[in-house]
């Protein structure tokens, strides 16, 4: 069976992005959310194998939205996705529980390698 991936970044060039790799590659996007609060929702609903999270976000950032369904799914699987210069962001994200992170601008074989990673 496909490993079901939630997708969460404000931007829909960027979701669309990650999407597009992930599909091609044999895994099942199963929801988007353009925010924390709505990716909280949706992992609720979905119980997805792994989420992709974005750092910046409005409503509720990614670091929030990490620490939340956490607390939901102490087991959840999340790699974040940052852009240059976030390194002090990424690292309290690892430290609320993100498996790995993805630097944008996304390289295809380089979120492949997070994904697999996250997912074991």
């Amino acid at each position: 069976m496909a490993v079901r991936v939630l997708v969460v970044d404000d931007a829909a060039f960027m979701r669309m992005m990650v999407k597009d790799i992930l599909s091609k590659n044999g895994y099942e996007v199963v929801g988007e959310a353009e925010n924390g609060m709505k990716a909280v929702e949706k992992y609720q609903e979905l119980k997805p194998d792994l989420t992709t999270m974005d750092i910046t976000m409005p409503e509720m950032d990614g670091i929030s939205a990490v620490k939340e369904i956490k607390k939901i799914d102490a087991n959840a699987k999340i790699v974040m996705c940052s852009a240059m210069g976030q390194q002090a962001m990424v690292i309290e994200a690892i430290q609320a529980g993100a498996r790995d992170f993805i630097v944008k601008p996304f390289q295809a074989d380089r979120v492949l390698e997070a994904v697999r990673k996250a997912v074991g």
